[in-house]
């Protein structure tokens, strides 16, 4: 599976962006996809992550209300629509997908088994 992501950029604090992740190679259908991200000198932490159906999505707490994951199984393209960004998102944005795993799983980058590039979003003050 390859999955390239794409959508990064700078912004000033307030605005948005909105992340893809278009992947290809495998049945995306079949995917739990998420997103991660990393900043300098943290570990990689959870943003968001939904299922293989589309149905009930997960969210970190620092990005509810604020962020929305969602995804096109016809056009295998994940995507996070962030809005109302802050400084404390500045980081590398990173999607993942993995088959196999269970809900309580979800938020454990261990669990997944292909990565992105990674895209760097930059927010202001």
């Amino acid at each position: 599976v390859q999955l390239q992501a794409s959508g990064g950029g700078s912004v000033q604090a307030g605005g948005s962006l909105r992340l893809s992740c278009a992947a290809s190679g495998g049945s995306f259908n079949r995917y739990v996809m998420a997103w991660f991200r990393q900043s300098p000198s943290k570990e990689r932490e959870f943003v968001a992550a939904i299922p293989q159906n589309g149905g009930n999505t997960y969210l970190a707490d620092s990005v509810k209300g604020r962020f929305t994951i969602s995804r096109d199984n016809a056009r295998t393209t994940l995507y996070l629509q962030m809005n109302s960004l802050k400084p404390e998102d500045t980081a590398v944005y990173f999607c993942a997908v993995t088959a196999g795993i269970i809900q309580s799983s979800y938020r454990d980058p261990g669990q997944y088994r292909y990565w992105g590039q990674g895209t760097l979003v930059t927010v202001s003050s």
